[in-house]
């Protein structure tokens, strides 16, 4: 694995780069899943999304939470976020109110940890008159109306966003999402997993599209959230076409990562809630001492740590893989997109069988399904087959996963039961958003209203 490289300690060669990736690898009995999810918050009364202070706002809602037994996070007065037994709530930069769950070993318990985490939120959030909305796109509220969060980083994405895409600040502000992270045990197990999950993230995409309102009226969407990310910033977002490449591996992606333009480095004592802007500015020259924002000054693992965050694409790559396709939801696909990603990367057979399935697509392929997901889900056709068809056989995939992984419940049930809904989607071929659709054009009568109602949690 390499030296150890203390977080203080500046970097000083680019293995250290590539050791950071692999100290995360694990055996397989060590394998855990992590499971966040996103949920916009708002006013009972008239809908808005809340401010960050007042009686009523999101730090009301943080600290009511804090009688479960959740401790607080600050940056300089503000609470930003809380943690319990290795999960944590945290703030997005328009108030969505994200749980990134602790690392646990079967769906059971996420699904679990998911239903007490809602459970708490709503008992604070029914004192305080909120609710909560699991969509992929804020339905209602422009920019201007969505409040901002007070987080040091978020400022400097604020004003860098503008200028390296014309949606950056609606990523920011009005998107939410599903998120799970898997491990792998070596450089060879993350390149088959994130090949394959990469390849296969824009059917999860589908599957999960729940975002076809913006300000009130259809948008064009099925997932709004997932076009959002076509035009936030190219340079830390996409397909990572070079992931399919002969000899990709650890250093590949630490030579892409040094490539993508900062945001900024965090330095107890700086203004900014410790953030110091380097949007734009290089890692590599960090590397080298030249950084404009710390001239003289080398990076730490810490450093590089915080820099992998603020990169962006479909799946992403820390200590462990992080699949990002998927658009906010109901409590129930919350549980599923684990699932779905446990049953495929990890049993051998299942892995196997998901690669063989997508290996022989072409890099364009990859970029118009990716297309094809956001504006008609799983409408139309790739690599000669009906994207039906696809999703489909990818859940089959998945389930025999899950069987084989033969993780019992208390009720000695294993984990497929999580992927029903995700099935009769694909059966069907109607996407979540495809029935919001069809709700907004006849009980609701174009009334978006209707919508916070009906389908929050």
């Amino acid at each position: 694995m390499g030296r150890v490289v203390k977080i203080s300690e500046p970097i000083q060669s680019f293995s250290q780069l590539t050791e950071y990736f692999a100290s995360g690898e694990k055996p397989s009995e060590r394998w855990r899943i992590g499971a966040e999810h996103e949920k916009f918050v708002f006013h009972l009364s008239d809908l808005r999304r809340p401010e960050y202070a007042g009686p009523d706002g999101i730090e009301a809602l943080l600290k009511g939470l804090m009688r479960f037994g959740w401790s607080g996070v600050y940056e300089g007065e503000h609470l930003i976020a809380l943690e319990r037994d290795g999960a944590s709530v945290s703030l997005e930069p328009g108030g969505q109110f994200e749980l990134s769950g602790a690392p646990l070993s079967t769906i059971h318990e996420i699904c679990s940890e998911t239903g007490q985490h809602l459970e708490e939120v709503k008992a604070v959030a029914s004192e305080l008159r909120l609710g909560f909305l699991g969509v992929g796109f804020s339905p209602l509220w422009t920019r201007a109306e969505t409040p901002v969060m007070p987080k040091g980083r978020y400022n400097i994405m604020r004003a860098y966003m503008p200028k390296v895409g014309t949606l950056g600040l609606d990523m920011m502000l009005r998107t939410s999402t599903i998120q799970a992270n898997l491990d792998f045990s070596s450089e060879d197990d993350m390149v088959l997993k994130f090949r394959t999950s990469l390849a296969l993230q824009p059917i999860a995409t589908a599957l999960f599209a729940n975002s076809p309102f913006t300000e009130g009226k259809l948008n064009g969407f099925l997932s709004a959230r997932a076009n959002v990310w076509t035009d936030t910033d190219a340079d830390r977002t996409g397909m990572l076409g070079f992931v399919f490449d002969d000899g990709f591996g650890y250093e590949k992606y630490a030579q892409y990562a040094l490539d993508v333009p900062m945001y900024f480095v965090k330095r107890k004592g700086a203004l900014n809630g410790g953030y110091i802007d380097a949007s734009g500015q290089s890692f590599r020259d960090f590397m080298d001492g030249k950084l404009p924002a710390l001239p003289g000054e080398r990076p730490t693992i810490d450093d590089w740590a915080d820099h992998l965050t603020t990169l962006f694409p479909e799946v992403r790559l820390k200590k462990y893989l992080e699949m990002r396709g998927a658009d906010g939801g109901p409590w129930s696909r919350i549980c599923a997109l684990p699932a779905l990603w446990a049953g495929l990367l990890y049993d051998q057979v299942a892995l196997e069988a998901a690669w063989d399935l997508v290996k022989g697509w072409r890099i364009e392929d990859h970029d118009t399904l990716r297309g094809m997901a956001a504006k008609t889900g799983l409408k139309g056709e790739i690599a000669g087959r009906p994207v039906k068809d696809w999703a489909f056989d990818t859940l089959k995939i998945a389930r025999e996963g899950l069987k084989r992984r033969q993780r019992l419940s208390g009720g000695l049930v294993d984990e497929t039961g999580y992927l029903s809904e995700l099935f009769e989607i694909a059966e069907s071929g109607i996407t979540p958003a495809e029935r919001l659709i069809e709700k907004y054009h006849g009980i609701w009568a174009g009334d978006l209203r209707k919508l916070y109602t009906e389908e929050a949690y």
